[in-house]
């Protein structure tokens, strides 16, 4: 279960998926080695890229099905506190997996050597899984009588509390997903609404991974990642953003550079390895910050848009109570919230603008340990924003709509994977084809 727990957040949550994906969305500039290469888009389509992620992915979901096994009747272990954990976050791994790469193996996956090419299922399907898994784990929370919480590294500590937290934390996942959905599923954003009150109730609640260690092999992965090889620069494009709107996040977000901003231009940036174009602050103060899986106010973004998209008037009140969250979160207190959101985010919600700014606060409140997040909102809705690396145009390369296929499948598994561009082929959610051979 800690090995489950650990690898969910620190290699799914907290390294390659989310560099690229920050370099993809806007988030930071890629100034250095690979992440220049994902800015100027060279070689994106290898199968070498995210080989490690993928396997890294399958291992965590491996492990996590060990438990699974073991612990539901007839397994020989009586623990379904592991049990319904394990079932919460096989859905959240497998959710990484599939919005990532689209179509992947699930239903002959993990067979070992009963079945070593497993074909890949569509991502509708694969969507039925996640919200099952999910509805599976709070159930097996509700049978929960004795239990120990040793080994659980993100709500263990307090018996008391731990379940209930993990519920919330299964059904603010479940809202997510259901809002991912919001292209082809017409009800997605209802279904949404109708978890969202069994979800997370404050920040305190948020899944999310804080057992870092200010060691070398202990450290939050993005701390360490900047100290070794300062790859990412702070993005000119989200910097505007902010800019634009007297964002007071500004300072805690972003490093000086002889006492001003200067974040990179996406795309043209100068190549340099540091002291060139401002960092991020966040990084360079969270040696052991925490891997957030899904927080308290994504929670209520999404409350917002549901709300939004389904007439509800009090959206306007979600989304301030989430850039109030987000503001706090981040170290600022509500006040600065209210304050940021009554002269800069109001003036904003005109008549056919309201969508796009709950999606631009969102993004904005994404930087920089939810990046993936913000490139699935973005690949689900991109009218929100407007990206400004000119290599995201096609005659350039293009916006890297998904991930190419790992080099293991490629070597073992070829017949079954799907033919894929990653510039022009769009996962199912994002308005895609669904290529299963």
């Amino acid at each position: 279960l800690p090995d489950g727990i650990l690898k969910s957040a620190f290699e799914t949550t907290g390294t390659d998926i989310a560099w690229y994906a920050t370099v993809y969305i806007e988030h930071s500039a890629g100034t250095w080695a690979q992440a220049n290469d994902a800015d100027n888009r060279v070689g994106q389509q290898s199968a070498s890229l995210f080989n490690k992620n993928w396997n890294s992915l399958y291992d965590v979901l491996e492990i996590l099905n060990d438990i699974i096994v073991k612990t539901s009747p007839g397994g020989g272990e009586d623990n379904p506190y592991a049990l319904g954990i394990a079932q919460i976050l096989t859905a959240y791994n497998l959710a990484v997996l599939t919005d990532m790469w689209g179509e992947v193996p699930w239903t002959e996956a993990l067979k070992g050597s009963a079945n070593l090419q497993p074909k890949y299922d569509k991502q509708s399907a694969i969507y039925v899984v996640i919200q099952q898994l999910l509805d599976d784990g709070i159930a097996t929370l509700n049978t929960v009588t004795t239990f120990s919480t040793v080994g659980d590294y993100i709500y263990g500590g307090s018996a008391a509390t731990a379940i209930a937290k993990w519920k919330k934390a299964a059904n603010s996942l479940k809202a997510r997903y259901y809002l991912r959905l919001s292209n082809v599923d017409s009800n997605g954003a209802s279904k949404a609404l109708g978890v969202i009150a069994s979800g997370f109730t404050g920040n305190a609640d948020n899944l999310s991974f804080a057992k870092y260690e200010a060691t070398a092999t202990g450290e939050n992965p993005w701390y360490q990642f900047l100290n070794d090889r300062t790859h990412l620069s702070s993005s000119k494009t989200l910097y505007d953003i902010m800019n634009t709107r007297n964002d007071p996040r500004i300072t805690v977000y972003f490093t000086t550079v002889k006492g001003v901003y200067n974040p990179a231009p996406n795309g043209t940036a100068t190549k340099t390895q540091g002291g060139v174009y401002s960092t991020s602050l966040l990084t360079q103060n969270g040696r052991t910050a925490p891997t957030p899986m899904m927080t308290y106010h994504e929670l209520k973004f999404i409350e917002a848009e549901a709300k939004f998209r389904t007439g509800d008037a009090s959206w306007t009140a979600s989304l301030q109570t989430a850039i109030e969250a987000n503001f706090v979160y981040q170290g600022l207190t509500t006040a600065a919230g209210t304050a940021y959101y009554t002269t800069q985010v109001v003036p904003r919600l005109t008549v056919g603008n309201e969508l796009k700014e709950i999606l631009t606060q969102k993004y904005i409140a994404f930087y920089e340990f939810e990046a993936i997040e913000a490139y699935n909102d973005y690949r689900r809705v991109p009218s929100f924003l407007a990206l400004k690396n000119p290599n995201n145009l096609i005659s350039s390369g293009g916006f890297v709509w998904r991930f190419p296929y790992a080099e293991s499948e490629v070597a073992s598994n070829s017949a079954n994977i799907p033919a894929i561009n990653v510039f022009s082929d769009k996962v199912w959610w994002a308005g895609g084809s669904e290529l299963v051979k």
